[in-house]
């Protein structure tokens, strides 16, 4: 290919790029997001909390939080280049309940949503050893890795049921006595009381908006344009002896945080041109 650059510098057009450079780095082969209303997620309670979520006559919202994922990558069958990542969410879950006495108490428990999606992340059999690696310390594998960015979720409602036999046909109430496995240790750690799967009256029900980007990654040998050694500007400042008073001064009043900059579109037309990344599902 008479067009192609090798490592060196580079002369001519553009100016500014002085060489190009292999690098070692992360490539990423594909990716997608996604924006589910997850309904209808069953919360295991502590101890306590299923005792006041028995007596419990009406339940709102109050907090969601994700507190981990745990993700697992696996190759498609038939289907060589790519993989099925399997994601399992982790949430830490708040309500407020009401009892008969008309009291308001705080109900806390774990709730857990499974995903899967199919993404590309090219071939490699390739072992990767490094110096790093102590003698017959093993290697790393070429398979490409997962990232997973999520936010917390939006609450979106809050239900109680009554547990129901098995035989019930909402399978939202159904009394489901299999054991809540492959939650980590230190998961199960935030929690002041021990994670209730069975033996309440009451199931509670909780429905999430998630809002996620998976990326599969892959290490990769890039050649890069280079247009300089990065020199820092800014000088190193010690630590001054001002008073707090004096520091808090210097601080500039965050406007942006009372006044969200950015014009509002009109409605009917997009937000930007930008192409959006394909879905999850699109595989």
């Amino acid at each position: 290919m008479p067009d192609k650059v090798l490592p060196g510098p580079i002369h001519g057009n553009p100016p500014c790029v002085k060489e190009a450079v292999c690098i070692h780095t992360n490539r990423i082969y594909d990716s997608c997001r996604d924006k589910e209303c997850i309904e209808n997620i069953r919360v295991y309670p502590t101890r306590c909390s299923q005792e006041i979520l028995d007596c419990a006559t009406s339940v709102k919202s109050r907090d969601a939080k994700l507190i981990w994922t745990n993700i697992d990558v696996r190759e498609v069958a038939f289907n060589r280049g790519y993989y099925s990542v399997d994601i399992r969410f982790f949430y830490f879950i708040t309500v407020d309940v009401c009892a008969c006495n008309g009291k308001t108490q705080k109900v806390k428990g774990l709730a857990v949503y499974d995903k899967n999606v199919i993404l590309f992340g090219s071939e490699g059999d390739v072992k990767i050893f490094n110096s790093r690696l102590a003698p017959c310390g093993g290697c790393a594998s070429n398979m490409p890795q997962a990232f997973v960015e999520a936010v917390d979720p939006i609450f979106l409602d809050a239900d109680i049921c009554d547990v129901k036999p098995v035989c019930c046909p909402n399978p939202d109430c159904e009394c489901n006595c299999e054991e809540l496995c492959d939650v980590p240790q230190c998961i199960k750690d935030m929690f002041d009381d021990e994670l209730i799967v069975s033996g309440g009256c009451k199931n509670l029900l909780v429905t999430l908006g998630q809002f996620s980007i998976v990326r599969l990654e892959r290490d990769s040998q890039i050649l890069i344009p280079a247009y300089d050694f990065c020199m820092p500007e800014k000088e190193c400042v010690g630590s001054s002896e001002d008073s707090p008073c004096d520091l808090f001064r210097k601080i500039k009043f965050p406007v942006n945080e009372f006044f969200p900059t950015g014009a509002r579109e009109p409605l009917g037309e997009p937000l930007c041109d930008c192409k959006p990344i394909k879905g999850c599902c699109s595989k």
